[in-house]
């Protein structure tokens, strides 16, 4: 074989592997979607449950100026640390929750299942991020390689898609 198609198969190999790994990342991002929607899912069952929406919790600053104005005791904490999810739910309350990549399914407070969540929704968030722009390089890298059509002619490429094996 001489040094021109040597280096033509090594540059198709190079090619190829590039294109695995970038499918391979699409996958993963399917995969981590997946998850995602499960994980936003139930935060939004868990948000039904305690009767509260992302915007339907005020702001510690409202109720800290409501309570200063009400009480004038020392004993009203200055800062109440109020759960964007829980809002008033009773935080110890207990929820089954299933943990995150395993199958054993366990009683554990209200509070702690949907911060468990939501801290698993910040991590799947950056993962998404991260492989789209993995997607996004690795599409570069090969669009900068150049396709086949570019150093073979149409026609014979053509012929090389349509070839096949004949018994003789």
């Amino acid at each position: 074989m001489d040094e021109g198609m040597q280096q033509f198969q090594h540059s198709l190999i190079e090619l190829e592997i590039e294109a695995e790994h970038l499918l391979l990342a699409r996958n993963q991002v399917i995969e981590n979607d997946k998850e995602r929607n499960g994980n936003r899912e139930a935060l939004t069952a868990l948000r039904k449950r305690a009767k509260t929406t992302k915007t339907s919790i005020k702001f510690p600053f409202e109720s800290i100026m409501k309570d200063i104005g009400k009480s004038g005791s020392k004993n009203v904490p200055l800062v109440k640390e109020i759960c964007g999810t829980c809002g008033n739910h009773d935080e110890k309350e207990k929820t089954w929750m299933m943990f995150p990549g395993s199958d054993v399914f366990a009683c554990i407070p209200f509070h702690a299942a949907h911060t468990i969540l939501d801290k698993d929704q910040e991590r799947l968030e950056y993962e998404a991020k991260k492989l789209q722009s993995y997607v996004k390089e690795k599409t570069l890298l090969i669009s900068e390689k150049g396709v086949l059509a570019d150093k073979i002619s149409p026609g014979v490429l053509r012929s090389l898609v349509t070839l096949t094996d004949k018994p003789k």
